[in-house]
């Protein structure tokens, strides 16, 4: 193309090389295709749909006193809330199960807050930009998706109310603020409207698996190992709707849903991960092919891309964890001891994360410490330390230790920091804060507001693991810590190429350590 005297030159290996990218993004649609149709089939093949299939009532807990869905309503609800996904989602099959039965239609609402704990704008974003996708998908089933503008407490009992609802299904979530939502519907629902809780999130439901808070994995492992004969199991699919709604959803302008969040904008959305089913699918094809085979070694080596990346999809419950496990274990033939090592994270520890929040209503405070814990935590509250940094400072990556730096950067660009760096990063906000009541609301903080999957059972666990030795024993006593379990540089030094994570940084945290003096207290 000539515009004036300009010229444009397209060159054989510029065309070869966009060639060459739209080929292979066309490629991964074929197999990101081929991988939805295969797991469409294996529904399929399940069951029909979900009134031929028999569902385990012990995944469900009925919160009303209510149990019978009145013969004259217009519709069935699923509060839709922690499990943003249509399809491997037990409370959205259950919830058009009653719908089928009373041959009514079926309703989808998610209750958007403005503001959530520490959320900022990087959060808000990719749910509701998974929300989009889960309304469009809603839309071609033939059931309506409603966004509705406050809490399910304070809005969603008008909203059965005025159009009949005859059940409302909820999801499950052992976290103090969407308990409080669930009370508050429980009372203001009308007291003929059944209200009924599935547990969609986790693959032995939280109040089979135990019903008491357990002291570590050791204790739960065979409560949950041995019943996933019982729930690991296939699903049936979700059918398009044979009932239609006799009013439409009000539109939704998705983009101002974002803007008008109360959360902050600076922590903008990041580029690797995109919200939604289909990309949380590539995201585990990836892994499956790539990485999945150096998970068992190397998944605690900050330096090797080992680990299958899909915590802030899990958190949203835009993929089921017991999907992904169904998808996983297909190759334990081929890497067993990778198969075994991510099952165990994905099932067990992360549903002793849920049975301790659900159990410790002091989930994110010293209080929620076994005793030992706290004693020790207390004995050396007032011990000397070398260096006290506040928060200010620590949410810009400001301190003398390089590793710590690099891993606060890795969080707040990419919304994720590497598990292994976690535990080191929390225990040296211990080491450095005036108590240990302020490193906990610290570190609870900065992960609540930069990771894609913070404010998450697993997070609280993160942080009350590596600051108040929850799920974890008495260690040699030492300064600061006590008896909490010890990190430190040199010890990361022995299990990782420090060096080359740091040098991933160490533009961004250069300038940052030359200011170190000035705010080292």
């Amino acid at each position: 193309m000539i515009t004036g005297s300009k010229r444009t030159v397209v060159t054989i290996s510029n065309v070869s090389t966009a060639a060459k990218k739209a080929k292979n993004l066309t490629n991964a649609n074929i197999d990101i295709d081929n991988i939805k149709n295969d797991i469409q089939k294996k529904r399929e093949d399940t069951a029909e749909s979900i009134l031929n299939f028999s569902f385990n009532k012990k995944r469900l807990r009925i919160v009303s006193q209510e149990q019978m869905v009145a013969d004259d309503c217009e519709g069935i609800v699923y509060w839709m809330s922690r499990d943003s996904r249509v399809q491997d989602n037990w409370a959205f099959l259950f919830a058009q199960k009653l719908a089928l039965k009373n041959k009514v239609p079926l309703h989808v609402c998610f209750c958007l807050i403005a503001k959530y704990l520490d959320a900022s704008v990087r959060q808000f974003d990719f749910l509701l930009k998974g929300l989009e996708q889960v309304a469009e998908e809603c839309n071609k089933l033939n059931i309506s998706f409603h966004l509705l503008e406050g809490s399910g407490g304070e809005v969603l009992p008008q909203w059965v109310l005025d159009h009949k609802i005859g059940a409302v299904v909820c999801d499950f979530n052992p976290l103090r603020v969407p308990l409080g939502w669930l009370e508050d519907a429980k009372r203001k629902l009308k007291k003929d409207v059944p209200l009924i809780q599935v547990d969609a999130h986790n693959v032995v439901p939280c109040w089979v698996a135990s019903d008491k808070q357990e002291y570590s994995a050791r204790t739960i492992r065979n409560k949950i190992t041995s019943k996933l004969e019982e729930f690991l199991t296939e699903f049936p699919p979700v059918i398009k709707h044979p009932y239609t709604s006799k009013f439409k959803p009000e539109p939704i302008d998705w983009e101002e849903a974002i803007k008008s969040r109360d959360a902050d904008e600076t922590v903008k959305p990041v580029d690797w991960a995109t919200p939604g089913y289909e990309c949380a699918l590539q995201v585990l094809k990836s892994f499956i092919d790539k990485r999945l085979k150096i998970y068992a070694t190397k998944r605690n080596d900050p330096t090797q891309n080992a680990l299958s990346n899909l915590s802030p999809w899990f958190h949203f419950g835009q993929i089921s964890v017991q999907r992904v496990a169904l998808c996983v274990q297909e190759y334990k033939s081929k890497h067993t001891e990778s198969v075994n090592a991510f099952l165990e994270e994905a099932i067990v520890r992360r549903e002793l994360a849920d049975n301790f929040c659900f159990y410790c209503k002091h989930y994110d405070s010293i209080e929620g410490a076994s005793a030992w814990a706290q004693k020790t935590l207390n004995d050396h509250k007032l011990d000397k330390k070398a260096h006290i940094y506040k928060l200010e400072q620590l949410s810009q990556a400001i301190t003398h230790d390089d590793l710590w730096n690099a891993a606060q950067i890795q969080m707040m660009e990419e919304g994720k920091m590497h598990g292994f760096l976690r535990m080191y990063w929390c225990k040296k906000i211990l080491e450095w804060s005036e108590t240990p009541e302020q490193a906990l609301e610290c570190a609870i903080y900065l992960n609540d507001h930069y990771s894609i999957d913070g404010r998450d059972p697993s997070g609280y666990v993160g942080c009350m693991w590596s600051i108040c030795g929850i799920h974890d024993q008495g260690w040699a006593e030492r300064a600061i810590f006590g008896k909490i379990r010890y990190m430190n540089y040199e010890g990361c030094k022995r299990k990782f190429d420090v060096a080359t994570f740091v040098q991933r940084y160490v533009r961004k945290t250069n300038k940052q350590v030359q200011n170190i003096s000035s705010i080292v207290l």
